[in-house]
């Protein structure tokens, strides 16, 4: 049976989808944007900062779940320009700095709410 995730320390989704879903041992985290859940807003900043706060809110989800980094085995981070990779990956690879998941990582032609980047992640306990 499926369990619904969802918590406040993350953004309220901005559809009609859940923050994650827990289908047995697996957790699939819907891809995160870069909204500060207290004040509904996009973080100001660049993709670094960008970045930062969908880390954030990824590692609210996991939480929640009772997951951690260390569970996650899949991440796809939308990049809405490829010019951004390198600062993405130096934010990114901070939560990652043993054994990172598996990971795709491509520019799309835009994202939700004129975002930088949208991070999707999958763990396993």
């Amino acid at each position: 049976m499926n369990k619904i995730i969802h918590t406040s320390k993350a953004p309220e989704a901005i559809g009609p989808y859940s923050q994650a879903v827990k289908a047995g041992n697996t957790l699939y985290i819907s891809g995160q944007i870069p909204i500060n859940p207290k004040t509904g807003k996009i973080v100001e900043g660049g993709i670094k900062e960008q970045t930062e706060q969908v880390m954030k809110n990824i590692a609210a989800i996991l939480d929640a779940a009772g997951y951690s980094f260390k569970d996650t085995v899949k991440s796809v981070c939308l990049l809405s320009d490829m010019n951004n990779f390198s600062a993405m990956n130096e934010v990114y690879g901070k939560y990652y700095s043993e054994n990172p998941p598996a990971r795709a990582a491509f520019a799309v032609k835009e994202l939700p709410l004129g975002v930088m980047i949208e991070i999707e992640t999958t763990a396993v306990k």
